[in-house]
């Protein structure tokens, strides 16, 4: 305890740097359908080409995200005129290689290598040194990034472009009974996986409720998740991969449904660039898995360790970005503000295993 209490001004005083950086990245203003049809690009626009689409209109980057001089297309007539093409690592591993736009690639061209996925699920990497020109991922250090979500200090929510859109977090977890201890939601088991060796060893000495494919059945649904993690005290925010700033939905539903999230994921540094050091659980904090089961057995009967955890929510409101549409926006802003520059990403699978 004492040491989750140390360094918070530290914490403060670094996180809204790193809060003002993702704000920065992004750039985006308030999300909505476009009101009216979308027009050609103009001569002046940036086009952006969505090469693997998933369905839906492409986003008016005006209307939705307050982004100016972008277009997005999904139709590949237009790859001579595209000043970038966005595409999708997945998709070009489970399509192959010809799937890749076969025509020359016109002269100034980018293409954005696109990836949400962890290394250990990102195959055949080695084979595309050279080939991008710009990264687009949830790693903090991409040249455009995303990641699944974000917290931002209150007092600079009225400079935040999306507040309308950010969540701000419920303070009344920290005071309210919560009738379950800990629950779990996972989709993929792996009996290969350490998150899989670790839940079985945590259930050996507390109750731990599963959710999903291996356990109890939920209706599908973000928000059904989130409303089943609001009935307990702790969430088992496990990832699948333990790699640089891969940390998923799974710890901002925890954090959105008012629980005291035990991650499971990169290191707890990696963590603190994401949330303050109390408000989450990091396993490596305990020398043993009996260490960590009684410290959430202790904190689920003490009211000052239940707010030492969460007090830190009165402070700070959540963002989860739009997906593929201001993932799309973004791209094409950060191509129209590289114009003229020559990037190629020369050494991709070295730095995405860092």
């Amino acid at each position: 305890v004492d040491s989750l209490q140390k360094n918070n001004p530290t914490w403060s005083s670094v996180h809204v740097n790193v809060s003002m950086t993702f704000l920065l990245l992004p750039g985006v203003c308030v999300p909505a359908e476009p009101s009216a049809p979308l027009s050609e690009p103009s001569s002046e626009d940036t086009l952006l080409l969505v090469w693997f689409h998933k369905g839906g209109k492409p986003p008016d980057c005006w209307h939705s995200f307050g982004i100016s001089g972008c277009t997005i297309t999904i139709d590949r007539r237009l790859y001579s005129q595209a000043h970038a093409v966005l595409i999708a690592h997945r998709d070009v591993i489970n399509i192959g290689d010809w799937s890749l736009p076969q025509e020359s690639r016109p002269p100034g061209q980018k293409w954005i290598w696109f990836n949400v996925y962890a290394p250990s699920n990102s195959l055949r990497l080695w084979e595309y040194e050279g080939l991008y020109n710009l990264t687009l991922t949830y790693r903090e250090d991409s040249d455009i990034a995303l990641p699944v979500g974000y917290v931002i200090p209150n007092a600079f929510l009225d400079d935040f472009p999306m507040a309308s859109f950010a969540y701000r977090l419920d303070t009344s977890s920290t005071s309210s009974p919560r009738p379950g201890f800990v629950s779990w939601v996972v989709s993929h088991w792996g009996e290969n996986l350490e998150r899989v060796s670790l839940y079985k060893h945590l259930k050996e000495y507390i109750q731990i409720d599963v959710f999903g494919g291996v356990g109890t059945p939920i209706p599908p649904g973000k928000e059904t998740v989130v409303e089943l993690i609001r009935q307990y005290r702790f969430y088992l925010a496990f990832e699948n991969s333990q790699y640089t700033d891969y940390i998923t939905e799974k710890l901002w539903n925890a954090v959105q449904g008012g629980a005291i999230p035990v991650v499971l994921g990169p290191s707890r540094k990696n963590y603190e660039r994401f949330l303050p050091p109390e408000a989450f659980i990091h396993v490596d904090d305990f020398p043993t898995v009996w260490d960590l089961a009684r410290y959430l057995l202790v904190v689920k009967d003490s009211p000052s360790l239940i707010e030492l955890h969460l007090s830190w929510r009165r402070d700070y409101s959540m963002y989860r970005p739009y997906e593929w549409r201001e993932f799309h926006c973004t791209a094409c802003r950060v191509v129209r503000e590289r114009k003229g520059r020559t990037d190629v990403v020369q050494h991709l699978a070295a730095w995405f295993y860092s």
